[in-house]
């Protein structure tokens, strides 16, 4: 058997998306395919469903799934706890967070986390926007769920674990402020303000300079806090783009958060070191992901 189709069929069935998977495996949306297509030739049937809307595990497909998942865990704790024996880790688990929504999903993973495994100690701390992956590069951190787009050559993503959809923020006095909804092409010419630190690939992911038609959206760094952010945007300085968890953790009485018609949701992702994936965090990273899909299966229609 193929370890590399097995790995792909277990990327592939979590998140039903080849082009994350093949993210997440740091190889070519084509090479996914072909993998997955020869495990499907040997196993005599197809494993997915495939339209040009989405992606889904037929029931044979659910049912490797389930069959693969705890020996494919297995052999990867039993990699990862011989590697924390020989290097002498202690218990300490050191988790990060970059928003107050990946916060509360680490808080619910370690509730689980610490019942199932007391022997661990787990920590928690903030990942500022502007140092977004220095923590986890300098050992501070074992595992951190932060937004996505992550291309890090010694960073590995793992399973989109959080989705919120995407919002604008202005002032109470804004042209926009009394619209429900709003679309990128509602930002020509306007002045959007950015963080100061940001890959350039994550702005260019969440933060376009063109509308849709091509009109430009100009772009202001302005500074490496986000609630200095937020009082700027309520100062009439410029608008944001933002998550909607705004409106619950962050909200102000000149401040309106819109809704985007046209723009995808923001995804969180928990990731680690690419060299350094000890026991301890892999058996929290399998925590967490449980518990997403739990809440997943609680919306209607979902499971």
């Amino acid at each position: 058997m193929n370890w590399q189709e097995l790995e792909t069929f277990l990327t592939l069935a979590e998140e039903l998306h080849f082009g994350r998977a093949a993210e997440r495996l740091h190889v070519s949306r084509a090479r996914v395919s072909q993998m997955t297509k020869a495990l499907e030739r040997r196993v005599g049937a197809p494993l997915f469903e495939r339209t040009s809307r989405q992606v889904s595990l037929t029931p044979l497909g659910r049912q490797l799934r389930e069959d693969l998942d705890p020996h494919h865990h297995g052999v990867l704790e039993a990699v990862a706890k011989a590697s924390d024996t020989a290097r002498g880790t202690c218990g300490i688990l050191r988790v990060g967070f970059s928003s107050p929504l990946a916060s509360e999903r680490i808080m619910a993973a370690m509730e689980s986390f610490r019942d199932r495994y007391p022997r661990y100690e787990v920590q928690i701390r903030e990942v500022h926007l502007s140092d977004r992956f220095g923590a986890l590069r300098r050992g501070e951190l074992d595992l951190q769920l932060i937004e996505l787009p992550v291309d890090e050559a010694d960073l590995t993503v793992g399973p989109v674990l959080v989705r919120d959809p995407t919002v604008l923020a202005v002032s109470t006095a804004h042209r926009l402020a009394g619209r429900t909804t709003v679309s990128l092409e509602d930002l020509a010419d306007e002045k959007l303000l950015l963080i100061d630190g940001m890959p350039g690939y994550f702005t260019a992911r969440h933060m376009p300079d063109r509308t849709p038609s091509g009109r430009p959206i100009h772009h202001k760094t302005t500074t490496k806090y986000w609630q200095e952010l937020l009082a700027l945007v309520a100062a009439g300085e410029g608008v944001t783009i933002a998550a909607a968890q705004g409106t619950r953790y962050y909200p102000r009485p000149n401040l309106v958060y819109l809704p985007f018609e046209d723009v995808e949701p923001f995804e969180y992702a928990v990731m680690w070191r690419s060299d350094d994936l000890s026991a301890k965090a892999l058996s929290f990273k399998r925590t967490a992901m449980e518990i997403s899909a739990a809440d997943r299966c609680r919306q209607p229609g979902s499971c």
